[in-house]
């Protein structure tokens, strides 16, 4: 059979990062994991296609060869999601989905006419999906409540991914979460029970990757890294030697709770398995607000001390805050720009609040009457609430766009950005020259070609026509260039990795901001007016 997988095209976003893409030269983010996931699930006999519609269209020659379409998703992609599947059945194909937003919302998937649905994880419902399949079984909808074990995961069909149009591949060592925030789907989805996979699959799924050629940052799509401590030791273990006998082809981002920051020998052990970035969820400076959504891990450690160890350690924090939620008190926007400018957060991601199915915080809503459903977009930078909130909507959409344009001045992601290199300790490989001892060889570096040489000339000649030619900025630009380079040089492609990513949330402001604008103008041209 011939089977097409397709992953819907995202909508515009912090994680689409247009200019960071423009820079580096590629045409999307992150590999779909979840699709080369389920390829490996199938039958070997099939021939199979990887399409992302982020990177490519989905041909006439495409629709022409396949049979059958498989669709995953998540809730902000629910828009392409749903059109694929009418396109798909009006071209006379079979059309299964799966993923995030069918597992949490079926009935929009199977009313745009999808012939099965697949609810839950692929590891223990595709083998009863193609048991159906074959005997001619008429079920719609493949569902359990029980969570599989991740053993028996197989390796992803890395070897179907473009993997020159991203900027990371992706690999997954555990899923579930220890905690429970109100507001997180990562329960509904997978969990508390944190589900890992052995040390070796890890490796395993590493050589698979290595093997296509891929050398650069590998996304490691766990939602708490360290939610299993003994478990992400056991990986790091094998991770580390692993990493230094191929010459540190990788460089892994993850994501993780804040108690990292009390947690030394972890974070000596990620760095030295060459993690460089890690997204941690802080959500807000008020200790009212994370009550109520459980978030205690987030008043247990102090927030702000974590993250400038963490950073200080040598990972750099991403840290993710959210507007709208109960409890919170005028002026939040203004607590958070103040709160990353204390903490030197060099990279910070605003997001509004989005109420996502199945949380507890759904259910509380629904309880109350305060949600609707119908607004739900998954989208958490701008659109509409998708629930009543408690202080005015017209306040918080104010708040995160004064916040927005605070975090996001170029002068203040660069000073930032500045900061957080100077105050972040030297790489290993730098501290062991300042001692005198012998280095080991980098093989990775010493492979490169004078095309990889060109293509980095290239990305950076981009930022420098973004950052460095116009004053003021321009001054503060290579101002701080040189001081890095004098003060802890081995952090200079760090600081201009985020300027980089300062870059693009400027643009993505000035973008989201100018869409919104037109869509109030027409909508105000288009209201009847009293005379």
């Amino acid at each position: 059979m011939n089977v097409l997988l397709a992953n819907p095209e995202f909508p515009l976003s912090f994680w689409s990062l247009q200019r960071t893409r423009a820079i580096m030269e590629v045409k999307a983010v992150v590999a779909p994991l979840g699709l080369a996931t389920v390829a490996a699930l199938l039958p070997c006999q099939w021939n199979l296609r990887i399409v992302d519609l982020n990177v490519q269209p989905v041909t006439d020659a495409d629709w022409n060869w396949t049979e059958m379409i498989l669709i995953t998703g998540m809730v902000v992609q629910k828009d392409g999601l749903l059109s694929l599947v009418r396109e798909g059945k009006a071209r006379g194909k079979i059309v299964a989905v799966g993923g995030p937003y069918a597992t949490a919302v079926p009935e929009p998937v199977l009313e745009a006419g999808a012939d099965y649905v697949v609810r839950g994880e692929g590891e223990n419902l595709v083998p009863e999906f193609l048991e159906a399949l074959k005997t001619g079984n008429t079920r719609r909808v493949f569902e359990s409540s029980e969570k599989p074990p991740i053993t028996a995961s197989p390796v992803p069909r890395f070897d179907l991914l473009r993997v020159g149009d991203y900027i990371a591949m992706a690999i997954q060592t555990a899923r579930g979460c220890p905690y429970d925030c109100e507001f997180c789907d990562v329960i509904s989805l997978f969990g508390r029970q944190m589900r890992c996979k052995t040390a070796d699959q890890v490796i395993q799924e590493l050589e698979a990757v290595y093997r296509t050629g891929w050398r650069g940052i590998v996304f490691v799509s766990d939602d708490n890294f360290i939610g299993h401590k003994a478990h992400a030791r056991a990986v790091l273990a094998q991770l580390i030697p692993w990493m230094e006998s191929r010459g540190y082809p990788f460089d892994f981002w993850t994501q993780a709770s804040v108690d990292l920051g009390s947690d030394l020998e972890m974070i000596d052990l990620m760095t030295a398995a060459n993690f460089s970035h890690v997204l941690i969820g802080v959500e807000s400076p008020d200790e009212s607000v994370l009550e109520l959504n459980r978030k205690h891990q987030n008043i247990r450690h102090p927030l702000m001390e974590s993250l400038r160890f963490i950073n200080k350690h040598g990972l750099s924090v991403i840290a993710s805050f959210v507007l709208g939620f109960d409890n919170e008190r005028p002026g939040a926007g203004r607590r958070i720009c103040e709160f990353v400018e204390a903490a030197g957060v060099p990279l910070a991601v605003l997001n509004i609040l989005q109420v996502m199915p199945n949380t507890r915080l759904w259910n509380r809503l629904e309880r109350e009457g305060r949600l609707f459903k119908e607004r739900t977009s998954g989208q958490t930078t701008g659109g509409q609430l998708n629930y009543v909130p408690t202080r005015p909507e017209t306040e918080i959409m104010e708040e995160f766009a004064d916040a927005w344009n605070c975090l996001y001045k170029p002068s203040r992601c660069l000073a930032r950005a500045f900061r957080a290199c100077l105050e972040m300790r030297p790489t290993r490989r730098a501290m062991a020259a300042a001692r005198g001892e012998k280095l080991p060889p980098q093989k990775g570096v010493s492979k490169a070609t004078w095309a990889d040489t060109f293509r980095s000339l290239r990305r950076f000649l981009r930022l420098v026509v973004a950052q460095g030619i116009v004053p003021p900025l321009s001054f503060q630009f290579w101002g701080q260039l040189v001081a890095v380079r004098k003060s802890n040089p081995s952090r200079l492609i760090r600081y201009l990795n985020h300027c980089s990513f300062g870059e693009n949330m400027s643009h993505l402001g000035a973008t989201m901001f100018r869409k919104t604008a037109a869509v109030e103008t027409e909508s105000a041209r288009k209201t009847p007016q009293l005379g």
